[in-house]
C-alpha cells in the first residue's frame, strides 16, 4: 500500500501527519510512503530524515495525491485538496464535519473514503486519536487564557496566579474530559482558583480523586454556570459531544454578566464552538472582543507547538496506519468496529450518524 503525506496548508499549521519513525514502521513492512518536500520542516524533520527511513520525497501536493492510495493529514482538507481527492483515495485525518456542510459535500462529491481521527473509539468508548491533541489543547488553553488576561491583549490586566497580598484569578473550566482536566491542571499550576464543571457525576468523582481539594468540581447545570460567570476571570470551554456540533454553554446575553476584560477560550471551536459568540480565529489574529469580553477561538491550537503535537499524534495514529497497510482499508474497518466508527464519508454518502443528523442528510444504509 502507498501512503501519501502532503504539507499542511491550513493557516499557521506546521504539524505533519507522519514522523520519520512512522515512515520507517511502514516501509519496513514493505509499504511505500511518499512525502511532500518540506512537509516535516515545521515540526523539525528534514526531507533527508524521511529518505533515510525509506520514504520518497515528491515536489508538490498534486504529485502526492496522484501517487498515494491513503492520504494521511493532520487537519481537514482545504478546498484545493478536496479537488485532488477521488474514489481511489482513502483520507485519514481530523475532519470535524458536523459544523461544516461545505466540506462534507466536497468529500461526498469526491467519492473518497474518509476516516476521521476524532470519531474512532476504543473498547471503553474513549477517543484515542483525539486524546493526544486534547491534552495539548487543554494545556495551551490555560496558558493562552492567562496571557490574554493581560491589558495589552485586551484583558483585565490581572495576573492569573496573583501575588503575595493580591488574590489569584478565578478560572471556570466547562467540560471534564481530557481537555478540561489538562486545562485545570495547568491553571492550577499557575496558581489560579479553579472550578471544573461537568454533567457526569462519575466523572466529577474521578476528578475529585485526581485533584483532591485543589480544584472545586461543580455540576454543569445552565443555572449554576450562569450564577458563577460574574466571578470568573477566565472561562475555558472544553465541551465535546462525539462527532456532533458542540452545544452553547454560554449565551450572548450572559456576556453582560461577566467582568469587562474577562477571557473566553473556546477549545470546542472545531466542532462549532460552545459559546454562542464564538467564531474561528487563527494564531496570527487569535482574539476579538464581544461586549467587552475577550474571545480566543483558534481552531488549530496544537499547531502552535508542532514539534510536540506531531510526535504525540503519530504515536496515536501509527497502529491504525499499520492496520490499514496490513489488512487493506475494507478489511481493517470490517474487522474492528472501533476503527469503523471513524468512517464519516464513503461512496458519496455520509456514514456517521451525528454528522448526518446535524446537517439534515441521509445516512448511508
Amino acid at each position: 500500500m502507498k501512503f501519501g503525506v502532503p504539507t499542511e496548508i491550513k493557516t499557521n499549521e506546521a504539524r505533519v501527519a507522519m514522523t520519520p519513525s512512522g515512515a520507517r514502521e511502514l516501509t519496513q513492512r514493505g509499504h511505500e510512503v511518499v512525502i511532500q518536500s518540506g512537509a516535516g520542516e515545521g515540526s523539525g524533520f528534514g526531507d533527508q530524515e524521511y529518505v533515510a527511513e525509506g520514504a520518497q520525497i515528491l515536489g508538490n501536493a498534486a504529485e502526492v495525491f496522484a501517487e498515494a492510495e491513503v492520504i494521511v493529514k493532520v487537519k481537514e482538507p482545504q478546498a484545493v485538496e478536496v479537488e485532488m481527492l477521488g474514489p481511489n483515495h482513502t483520507l485519514f485525518t481530523y475532519l470535524h464535519l458536523a459544523p461544516d456542510p461545505v466540506l462534507t459535500k466536497g468529500l461526498m462529491d469526491s467519492g473518497a473514503t474518509c476516516i476521521a481521527y476524532e470519531t474512532i473509539t476504543d473498547d471503553r468508548g474513549r477517543l484515542p486519536l483525539l486524546a493526544p491533541m486534547s491534552e495539548v489543547a487543554g494545556k495551551l488553553a490555560a496558558q493562552a487564557g492567562a496571557f490574554m488576561l493581560g491589558a495589552a491583549m485586551g484583558g483585565r490586566g490581572y495576573l492569573l496566579g496573583g501575588v503575595t497580598g493580591v488574590s489569584a484569578g478565578r478560572v471556570m473550566v466547562i467540560g471534564g474530559g481530557i481537555v478540561g482536566q489538562n486545562a485545570a491542571q495547568v491553571a492550577l499550576g499557575l496558581g489560579a482558583e479553579v472550578y471544573l464543571y461537568d454533567r457526569s457525576l462519575d466523572r466529577l468523582r474521578e476528578l475529585d480523586g485526581i485533584f483532591g481539594n485543589a480544584v472545586s468540581t461543580c455540576y454543569a447545570s445552565s443555572l449554576d454556570i450562569e450564577q458563577a460567570l460574574p466571578e470568573m476571570d477566565l472561562v475555558i470551554g472544553a465541551v465535546l459531544v462525539k462527532g456532533a456540533k458542540a452545544p452553547h454553554v454560554v449565551t450572548r446575553d450572559q456576556l453582560s454578566l461577566m467582568k469587562p476584560g474577562a477571557v473566553l477560550v473556546d477549545v470546542s471551536i472545531d466542532q462549532g464552538g460552545c459559546f454562542e459568540t464564538s467564531h474561528p480565529t487563527t494564531h496570527e489574529d487569535p482574539t476579538y472582543l464581544v461586549d467587552g469580553v475577550n474571545h480566543y477561538c483558534v481552531a488549530n491550537m496544537p499547531g502552535v507547538v508542532p514539534a510536540t503535537s506531531t510526535r504525540a499524534l503519530t504515536n496515536a495514529t501509527l497502529p491504525y496506519l499499520i492496520k490499514l497497510a496490513e489488512l487493506g482499508v475494507d478489511e481493517a474497518l470490517a474487522s474492528d468496529p472501533n476503527f469503523a466508527a471513524g468512517l464519516n464519508v464513503a461512496k458519496g454518502e455520509v456514514t456517521y450518524e451525528p454528522v448526518a443528523r446535524d446537517q439534515g442528510l441521509k445516512l448511508a444504509a
